[in-house]
C-alpha cells in the first residue's frame, strides 16, 4: 500500500524537528534506517550512535515491529557551545508484509547500528508444484 506524500505535513515535520530537536515520549525523534532483502532474509539497519544497548526496546505485535531507544540528556550545568545531536526518546515502527516471519526476528547492536534479521516466511518461499495426471497408473489396451 502506498501512502501519498503531503507537502504540508512534511513541512510541518521539518519545522517541528528544527524547533524541537530533542525527542520526548509524546514526540519521539526519528532514527535513520536502511532495509534490504538478501536471499531468504530481510535486513533492517537503524542508526543509534551513542545509545546504550540496555535502553533499546523492540516489540512485535502481529506484523508491526516497534523500536524505541533513548539517549539521555546531559546532566551537567555546563554551558553548551553546540548541541546538534538529538537526545531523548527515539522511536520507529515498521509495518512488515505477511511474507516475513515475525516469530523468528533476530537483533544485534554493534558500533551504534541496530541490525534486525527477519526471515522470509515458509509460505512465501518459492516451491515446486508436482503435476499429476488423471490417467496416471492406467495403461492403454491395444487391440
Amino acid at each position: 500500500m502506498l501512502i501519498r506524500t503531503d507537502p504540508f505535513r512534511e513541512l510541518d515535520r521539518l519545522t517541528q524537528q528544527l524547533l524541537t530537536p530533542q525527542g520526548t515520549m509524546a514526540r519521539p525523534a526519528a532514527m535513520l534506517m536502511d532495509a534490504w532483502r538478501e536471499g531468504e532474509t530481510f535486513y533492517v539497519e537503524l542508526d543509534l550512535p551513542g545509545v546504550s544497548r540496555d535502553s533499546i526496546d523492540i516489540d512485535v505485535e502481529r506484523n508491526v515491529v516497534t523500536i524505541r531507544a533513548e539517549r539521555p540528556g546531559r546532566a551537567s550545568d555546563a554551558e553548551l557551545v553546540a548541541a546538534e545531536r538529538p537526545r531523548g526518546v527515539f522511536s520507529r515502527q515498521l509495518v512488515l508484509g505477511e511474507n516475513l516471519d515475525t516469530e523468528h526476528i533476530e537483533a544485534g547492536y554493534d558500533g551504534g547500528v541496530l541490525t534486525l534479521q527477519i526471515p522470509v516466511a515458509e509460505h512465501a518461499k518459492p516451491r515446486k508444484v508436482e503435476i499429476s495426471s488423471k490417467n496416471e497408473g492406467r495403461q492403454a489396451i491395444s487391440a
